[in-house]
Parts: C-alpha cells; sequence; structure tokens
C-alpha cells in the first residue's frame, strides 16, 4: 500500500473515531459526564496503572495531570483509529472490529465506575454505533474513495495500431476498485471484431502503459485517483471531523451548565459562632516570587482521582455516617449549615508533593467539628478508622483518634469566605490538619464509615501507600528561585516552612555547605498553617548553591536523608543554585 494510500485510509479511521467520541459527549449529558468513553476509560487507567507512572505524571504537569491523561487517551485512540482505517479498506469487518472492540472498552469502563448504572452504557454504544457507520460511509458508502488508491486502475490503453512493449501483458479486465464495466462477450464461434488501427502521427508520442510487475499484474501505487473523487472524500471528511469536535464541545458546555454552579452561587453561608483568628501584622512579607500567606480558591493545588469534576446538588446531598458506631445518622447540607460552624485557618498538603515543590496552600476553612458529628454516632471502641467516601467511590482512611484528639477537624462547607468551589469539593469535604490529603482530604464526601485499620484498606493503600500519613517537617526557598542571576550585594532569602499540629520553631540558611545561618519568622495565626520566613545574604560573585532546613516545635529537625515522595512523603533538604554577577 502507499503512502498515499495509508494517508487516506487513516484520515477515515481517524474521523470514524472522532465521530464515535465526539457524539458520545452530548449523550453523556443525559447520563453524566463520568459515562463518557474518554472519561470512563481514563478513570480506569487512573486506577489501574503502577503507581510510579501515576507519580511521573503529576511531577511532570502538576495540577494538569488530568488535562494531559485526556490527551494522551486521545492521542492513543487516535493512533488505533488510524490502524483500523488502514484495515478496514482491505476488509471492512476488520475496522469495524477495532470499533466494536472499543465499544466494549467503554462500556465496560463506564459500567464497573462506582455507582453506575445500565444507562451509563450508553454513550460509548452510540458513539461505537455511529463511528461504525462513518467507516461504511467512507469504505462501500457514498463517501469512498473512487477508486480506493490503494487499488490501481485499469492500466490505460495504447492508441489503436501501436506496438505493445516487449514482454508486456494485456490486462485480462478491469482491475480490483475500478468502476469500468468488463467488455460484453462474443458469441461462441464468432470472430472478434476488430477495429480498424487510426493512423498515428509519426511526431505524435505513444501513451505508455501502466507499470507491470512480474506476473503481469499492474505494478501498486500506480493508482491516480479521481479529482472528484478525492473532494468529496476530504470534504466529507472534514463536515464529519468539524461537528464532532462542535458536539464534543458543547457536550462538554451542557454539563457544565447542568452543573451546580448556580446552586452554589445561591447559597449564604451563615457566620461562624467561633471565626478564624485574624492574620497577624507581618505574616506575609509580600515579596516577589514568595507564596502569599492565604492562598486564593483559584491558586490552591488539585490533586485528585476525578478526571470530570463531581456536580453534587446540595439539596440532594446526603452524609451517611455508618459502620461500627451505635447510632447510624444521616445528614443533609441544610442540616449542617444550622449547626453552630467554626472557622480555622488549616495548611493542606498532597504527600506527592517533592522537596521544593507547590503541592500545598494554605486556606480559611469554614465547617462542622467532626468531633461533634462522631460523638453523636457513638463509635465502637475498637472503631480505630474513618473511612472517609467520595460520591465517586474515592476512598481515603483517617485515625479516628486524629478526629477526636481537639485538632480543628472539620467536615468544610467553605473556603476563603465564600462555599467551596466545586473542583475542591462543593458542596462538603473534609480538612484534617496535620495528615497528608490521602488519608484525610476527602473531597465530595457523601459517607463516613467507622471501621479498622485491619479490616479495610482505604484507595491508595493498595497502591503502595502508608496506611497512616502524618505531615512531615518542610521547607521550601521561593526566592530566590534556582539559576535566577543576582546581583552582588545584600540579597534577600525566603520561603515557607510548614509542620501543621506541631508548628515551626526554627529556619536555618546556608551557602556553598557552610554554617547554619538562623532565618527570621514571620508570625503565623496557629500551628496548623504554614510560616514564613527570610535570612539577608550578602551576595558575592559566582555560583552559590543554597539550601534550607526546618526544626519543628518538638525539636525535631528535616532530615537531609532524601526520599521518594511514595510510601509517606518526600525528604531531603531543598536546594537551589544561583548565578551572582
Amino acid at each position: 500500500m502507499s503512502t498515499t494510500s495509508r494517508r487516506y485510509a487513516a484520515l477515515a479511521g481517524i474521523t470514524a473515531a472522532a465521530v464515535a467520541i465526539g457524539i458520545a459527549e452530548p449523550v453523556a449529558v443525559l447520563t453524566g459526564p463520568r459515562s463518557a468513553p474518554l472519561v470512563a476509560v481514563g478513570g480506569v487507567v487512573v486506577d489501574a496503572v503502577p503507581e510510579s507512572l501515576k507519580q511521573l505524571a503529576i511531577d511532570l504537569f502538576g495540577t494538569a495531570d488530568k488535562i494531559a491523561l485526556l490527551v494522551g487517551t486521545g492521542l492513543l485512540l487516535g493512533g488505533f483509529a488510524a490502524l483500523f482505517g488502514v484495515l478496514a479498506v482491505r476488509r471492512l469487518a476488520f475496522g469495524l472490529a477495532g470499533i466494536a472492540a472499543f465499544g466494549v472498552i467503554g462500556v465496560a469502563a463506564a459500567l464497573t465506575r462506582s455507582g453506575a448504572d445500565a444507562a451509563d452504557a450508553l454513550p460509548s454504544l452510540v458513539g461505537a454505533g455511529l463511528g461504525g457507520l462513518v467507516l461504511w460511509l467512507f469504505i462501500d458508502g457514498p463517501f469512498e474513495l473512487d477508486p480506493w488508491p490503494w487499488s490501481p486502475p485499469t492500466p490505460i490503453a495504447p492508441p489503436a495500431g501501436s506496438v505493445p512493449p516487449a514482454g508486456s501483458v494485456p490486462p485480462a479486465g478491469p482491475a480490483r476498485g475500478s468502476r469500468a464495466e468488463p467488455p460484453s462477450p462474443t458469441p461462441e464461434g464468432l470472430p472478434v471484431p476488430v477495429t480498424p488501427a487510426a493512423p498515428v502521427s509519426p511526431a505524435g508520442p505513444v501513451t505508455p502503459a501502466a507499470p507491470v510487475a512480474p506476473g503481469g499484474q499492474p505494478a501498486a501505487g500506480a493508482a491516480e485517483v479521481d479529482p472528484e473523487s478525492r473532494r468529496r472524500f476530504l470534504t466529507s471528511s472534514g463536515v464529519l471531523l468539524g461537528t464532532a469536535v462542535a458536539a464534543g464541545l458543547g457536550g462538554r458546555w451542557l454539563a457544565g451548565r447542568r452543573g451546580v454552579s448556580a446552586a452554589r452561587d445561591a447559597i449564604r453561608l451563615p457566620a461562624p459562632v467561633a471565626p478564624a483568628a485574624a492574620v497577624p501584622a507581618g505574616a506575609d512579607l509580600s515579596l516577589a516570587q514568595l507564596a502569599p500567606y492565604v492562598t486564593s480558591n483559584l491558586g490552591f493545588y488539585r490533586i485528585d482521582t476525578a478526571l470530570v469534576v463531581p456536580q453534587v446538588d446540595p439539596d440532594s446531598w446526603r452524609l451517611r455516617i455508618h459502620g461500627r458506631v451505635g447510632t447510624e445518622r444521616t445528614y443533609t447540607y441544610a442540616d449542617l449549615l444550622a449547626r453552630p460552624l467554626v472557622e480555622r485557618y488549616v495548611t493542606l498538603a498532597c504527600v506527592s508533593n517533592e522537596v521544593g515543590g507547590d503541592l500545598i496552600g494554605n486556606a480559611r476553612w469554614l465547617g462542622v467539628p467532626l468531633r461533634e458529628l462522631l460523638d453523636e454516632v457513638e463509635p465502637d471502641a475498637d472503631a480505630d478508622q474513618v473511612v472517609g467516601r467520595s460520591v465517586d467511590g474515592w476512598t481515603c482512611g483517617t485515625p479516628t483518634a486524629a478526629l477526636r484528639d481537639g485538632r480543628d477537624a472539620l467536615l468544610a462547607v467553605g473556603m476563603n469566605g465564600e462555599p467551596l468551589p466545586v473542583e475542591h469539593g462543593f458542596p462538603v469535604r473534609m480538612v484534617v490538619p496535620g495528615l497528608y490529603g490521602y488519608v484525610s482530604a476527602c473531597k465530595w464526601v457523601t459517607e463516613l464509615e467507622l471501621t479498622r485499620f485491619a479490616d479495610f484498606d482505604a484507595y491508595w493503600v493498595p497502591r503502595g501507600w502508608s496506611v497512616e500519613g502524618p505531615i512531615k517537617t518542610q521547607s521550601r526557598i521561593d526566592t530566590p528561585r534556582g539559576r535566577n542571576r543576582l546581583t552582588t550585594g545584600p540579597v534577600t532569602i525566603a520561603g515557607v516552612a510548614w509542620a501543621q499540629h506541631r508548628g515551626i520553631r526554627q529556619v536555618e540558611v546556608r551557602v556553598d555547605d557552610g554554617e547554619w545561618q538562623q532565618a527570621e519568622l514571620a508570625p503565623a495565626v496557629s500551628v496548623d498553617t504554614w510560616v514564613q520566613w527570610s535570612w539577608r545574604w550578602d551576595a558575592t560573585p559566582g555560583e552559590h548553591r543554597l539550601q534550607v532546613r526546618a526544626t519543628d516545635a518538638t525539636g525535631e529537625t528535616q532530615t537531609e536523608r532524601k526520599q521518594d515522595v511514595v510510601p509517606d512523603g518526600a525528604t531531603g533538604w531543598h536546594t537551589v543554585t544561583v548565578t551572582v554577577r
């Protein structure tokens, strides 16, 4: 098959796949965005791929890891679709089987997601059906390229009276894919009429016959595609691709319109009975490149397994607290808002945060103390784990003791003075100081189950992470940044340090393995938030290595030993190399 042949066939396959994916999106508006084939399959990939690949995605793409996964899945699908198109030209059943296989994968992925029902199979079924129809239209239907370029046309007959080249064999009939009609048969035994030869101009060129391969067959790649046929094929594929893109984007837009943004905007949170302490003067040094003391909702990191943000209606939301309890209870969103709410500044950190990373943020949270809710259900004495379960089935296992030891563990409904953003867990999420998010920060939470660590492993534990995830003492240099070019003289080195629920006692900085110098700590709201620090350095010309370490309120100093984020958080000193002129 020639290069041109493969290009046309691949385009036919890609167009069919694009229609399948694009049309499935508006169908998923009716069945839920998680049932869309690309999202459903991507969700299975997130659950199934090795933990090392997930961490690599976070390291490379940060909070854009989900977009990268969807784009990568789409590109992979496009590659297979192109292959199916090439196979379909040789035999249509091969291409249709490939599309059917992807439809089955989409159905299986959608139906195996938490909370799925039979309707979730519909987007993949409709998409695969239309994708197969489009492939047929291009291969055997009205959009077919005439002839398909992999089938060479009937060789051009030489002018009457001309002498065929030596060694050539007259064609026995029309070539495969040609629309030419076969010659009419003559009655048996009658002579075949011969058309008199037309005179041949001595100066006129003789049209050569098509190249002939050994065995008398026309040579591959000798096809000439009719320009009108090519134009019809390309126009049809362009229209279908445009329709697929419009349908896909339109489906996403409609899903957003059917979301809960309007319901969220209508909520007016009650004032807390216990407001957060005011941020002390000087807590934010307001230096360029230094992270602000309070992280905005828009700038707050987001790491979770949800490829599409769950849209949970606060009016229908319910929280069920059950398991090893004396009394099972269920709460509505209105029930929570009617309770006395407290407000606290708490810094949250992701266990996937590398040394010096930015998967950490500090916000003002409003919510119900989890301790009060747990007291109302009377947990069994041996219930040492509270499993938070998200609306999409994700789970985290929090030590029961951490929710009842007096720390400000909240079932949060507000963030920085407004209802929770949808992508950060609206309408309700968990916030627990001192624990990494994978064991405590359940977003879109709908269940709290009292159980035991011996009886149940939450989502990340079977994937290689520790059962409990206390946050480690860490520090980071924000300014200057690595490879910054500085000017000789006074330079302010600054950053943040954190040891939630313990607090930071001191931060030290050193240059080029010299003596550790004590940095100045800015004030902080509480031990549950990070703290900014700064140190004045008299920079000298050359390349220099800056390092930082912190000591928490218990006297434990951040270790120099380098450790990966798996299984319970990274360790090591953040190091930055700068050049001074």
